[in-house]
């Protein structure tokens, strides 16, 4: 039966609907299987695979697949779209980071890596890790410049053939946190036309607005614990490919080094993209209406913010490749703060002109030894950082925290995490939009900002 992702989200995966049959999947809590003496055992130990894990591990790849019918054969899913593909149900990985780990480690001893310049931070920090141990090669490109990746594709395909060594493309689209956009199926067609693996982070976008696998990619990972479970309470990723010998060597990489799920979180996940739908086309519709507010805001020389960066936005480098590859925008957007600039109509700074008059002039004995005028006071004026961290510690509504994709809407400054690269603003905030009312949203947003504005002390 041809369903709409809408429906299928709610319907996938559940058992038959006879008298007396459960409407959710009943959650398997065991670790061991019986067998009989001679007898094929379809099952045997839980760290291979539980029925628990089934259902989501099929929704998920059926979603990936584009597909809008539940008909299954022989474990490959097809899907009834213009371009079919075929995948095999996902696999299910403890964390995000397992499923990225599994996937990279798919690559032999000396293979090359052409990775985006902003990425997630843990898997930028492990390949990283790998290049310095010696295991591949690290290439990193401006995925947004598809002129750029495609040279690099020619080059490093050059190289490795001369070496016998393999190479992945690893995308993200959008990035983290700076939101470029790739053109995915023109880098994933010059991979193919190389001989290149390709792997596609598809964590922000959700298989709800972009699928890879139908422009071409080897090999899908998601971190669940985001916009898929999206209520911020488990930890887990999925791996969803369409060739045999990947998946293979996927599940043999999970079986062997345990990275395996819990039968309640993968309850608890699946429990979360039933409401995936819903929980998206609020979130992006609220993050589409603040980045437009925003922008408009930073206009106003009053407020510190420089910068709005959304694809929805005109004004995004990508917005018109974004508007016809992507079937949304998405929930996340990301504001840069400015650092204080001296005011010359009050070159004292805003905790200057709120001093009492008979207080001493903490800067007086500066000015009197001959210090350079700067207008604001050394002490009051603040970088981009100190900026960003007053209009977070103003917030009320918004949570500062480091994960996105959950109903609560979140924020964050980038760059206090050491292993963000330089070209990341130190004053981006990232803002992961949740399901609350938008004005009450914009509201918290505006105080802060305007908060920040004077200069008092971050609390």
């Amino acid at each position: 039966m041809n369903q709409h992702e809408r429906t299928f989200v709610v319907n996938a995966g559940r058992g038959p609907h006879g008298p007396n049959q459960p409407v959710n999947v009943p959650v398997d809590f065991t670790s061991t299987y019986s067998y009989r003496p001679g007898v094929h055992a379809a099952k045997d130990y839980a760290r291979e695979g539980m029925p628990s894990w089934e259902p989501l591990e099929e929704l998920l790849a059926q979603l990936e697949a584009g597909t809008r019918t539940t008909s299954q054969s022989q474990g490959l899913i097809t899907t009834a779209e213009e371009h079919p593909v075929q995948v095999l149900p996902g696999l299910l990985f403890s964390s995000g980071m397992a499923a990225i780990s599994a996937v990279v480690h798919l690559l032999p001893l000396g293979s090359h890596l052409i990775m985006p310049r902003h990425s997630y931070m843990g898997f930028s920090a492990l390949a990283q890790q790998m290049a310095d141990q010696g295991l591949l090669t690290l290439h990193r490109v401006d995925i947004a410049d598809t002129e750029q990746v495609t040279s690099t594709l020619h080059d490093v395909s050059t190289l490795a053939s001369a070496q016998d060594a393999s190479v992945m493309l690893w995308v993200e689209s959008p990035t983290n946190p700076m939101l470029e956009i790739a053109d995915l199926p023109a880098v994933l067609s010059a991979a193919k036309k190389r001989g290149v693996l390709t792997a596609v982070d598809n964590t922000f976008a959700t298989p709800l607005r972009q699928r890879p696998l139908l422009h071409g990619a080897d090999v899908v990972v998601h971190s669940v614990t985001k916009f898929l479970s999206g209520h911020s309470d488990l930890i887990m990723g999925v791996a969803i490919t369409g060739d045999p010998e990947i998946h293979a060597r996927l599940h043999q990489h999970r079986t062997l080094h345990g990275a395996i799920p819990g039968p309640m979180e993968v309850f608890l996940a699946l429990r979360g993209v039933r409401t995936l739908a819903v929980r998206l086309d609020a979130s992006e519709s609220s993050a589409g209406e603040l980045a437009r507010r925003l922008d408009e805001l930073s206009q106003d020389a009053g407020l510190p913010l420089r910068k709005v960066n959304y694809p929805g936005l005109a004004a995004h480098p990508q917005h018109q490749r974004a508007a016809e590859q992507l079937g949304g925008f998405g929930a996340i957007l990301t504001i840069e703060l400015d650092a204080d600039q001296p005011d010359p109509a009050n070159p004292a700074g805003p905790a200057e002109a709120s001093r009492p008059a008979e207080q001493p002039d903490p800067a007086g004995d500066l000015r009197a030894a001959g210090a350079p005028e700067t207008g604001r006071r050394i002490s009051n004026q603040r970088s981009e950082a100190e900026v960003a961290d007053a209009v977070l510690s103003a917030l009320t509504l918004w949570t500062p925290a480091t994960s996105l994709g959950g109903v609560e809407s979140l924020a964050e400054r980038r760059r206090r995490h050491p292993g963000e690269p330089a070209s990341v603003p130190d004053g981006l905030i990232r803002l992961s939009v949740g399901i609350e009312d938008v004005e009450d949203l914009f509201a918290d947003l505006l105080n802060a900002l305007r908060t920040a504005a004077t200069g008092e002390p971050i609390r």
